[in-house]
């Protein structure tokens, strides 16, 4: 059965964007870009929301992308994608397909089918929606070291509970901290 894994990297104090949903404060350096060139390797498939992946596709697909970034812009050019919307017309990045309708459904659909586990990226509110019913294998949660005074909580949204567990760290030179939890039930 494929997995599902959620990547995204948040502030120290729980932020996925800032005020006027920034991202500015998000940095990495050369060792998160090989950590991601790496990833990109394995052939997960790739999942969005629609406002990450218009901020992905008009990004990866940029000249600045393939300048600065050349084998993770490649790498996420030659991805599967899929991008979850209800009002997104077609999805023109290479590889990627458009889902319309009941995400939770086509999620257990694609779980069931054969193939690499598939890494949802960013996409808060998806994000929230999937954990609301546990459908997510792995969370791995790229902590940078800023706080902000305001912004968009992670889990912004989420009833109840869930308990995670946490299976491996990986601390990066520049201060960022990648923690990985698998939910635990009960």
């Amino acid at each position: 059965m494929r997995k599902v894994k959620a990547f995204i990297f948040v502030t120290l104090n729980g932020y996925f964007e800032g005020p006027g949903k920034t991202i500015d404060w998000h940095h990495h350096g050369k060792e998160e870009n090989a950590f991601s060139a790496e990833m990109l390797k394995h052939g997960n498939t790739l999942l969005f929301g629609r406002v990450t992946y218009d901020l992905m596709v008009s990004y990866w697909t940029s000249p600045l992308a393939f300048t600065n970034d050349p084998i993770v812009a490649d790498g996420m050019h030659r991805a599967n994608k899929i991008v979850f919307s209800r009002t997104l017309k077609k999805a023109g990045w290479n590889n990627t397909t458009l889902v319309k309708t009941n995400v939770e459904q086509a999620i257990r659909k694609l779980k069931q089918q054969p193939g690499t586990d598939m890494v949802l990226l960013g996409s808060g509110s998806m994000l929230t929606q999937l954990a609301q019913k546990e459908l997510i294998d792995e969370y791995q949660i790229l902590v940078n070291p800023v706080i902000l005074g305001d912004g968009t909580s992670i889990f912004k949204g989420f009833k109840g509970r869930l308990n995670v567990k946490l299976t491996k760290t990986r601390v990066f030179r520049s201060g960022n901290i990648l923690l990985y939890y698998r939910p635990v039930k009960g």
